[in-house]
């Protein structure tokens, strides 16, 4: 397992990751999944609020499900109470040290990346 920090200098917030050999256990897009889903108690309604298919929700949160000791997601079957998605307290618990660490991240690189926009060249990205 491995941690990856990213950022563009052009976006306000740094883009981390815990991977681990076979992919990405989770990052921002699977963070804002969760918290899609613990929003609207759906996993077709956080995709539409993402701007994503229930497919590719539902692969995202299998994975994850998948990754970690216990489910993050826990579906609820459909029929006269239509169903619905929740976190796991498990799945809460993620997403709290997820968003911590993405926010410690952000403070970390947040004074350095001023430096590094004055030490590069504005040309190479035209």
């Amino acid at each position: 397992m491995k941690t990856e920090l990213e950022t563009d200098l052009k976006q306000p917030h740094p883009k981390f990751r815990v991977s681990i050999d076979h992919g990405i256990a989770i990052g921002p897009g699977k963070a804002d999944v969760l918290e899609w889903i613990a929003t609207t108690g759906s996993l077709a309604a956080a995709g539409r609020e993402m701007g994503m298919s229930y497919q590719h929700v539902w692969t995202l949160v299998k994975a994850m499900n998948e990754h970690f000791v216990e489910p993050l997601v826990e579906k609820k079957r459909g029929g006269a109470a239509r169903g619905g998605a929740s976190l796991t307290p498990t799945g809460h618990k993620v997403l709290d040290l997820y968003r911590a660490a993405q926010s410690d991240a952000a403070d970390a690189i947040g004074k350095y990346l001023p430096m590094f926009e004055q030490l590069l060249n504005d040309k190479v990205s035209r």
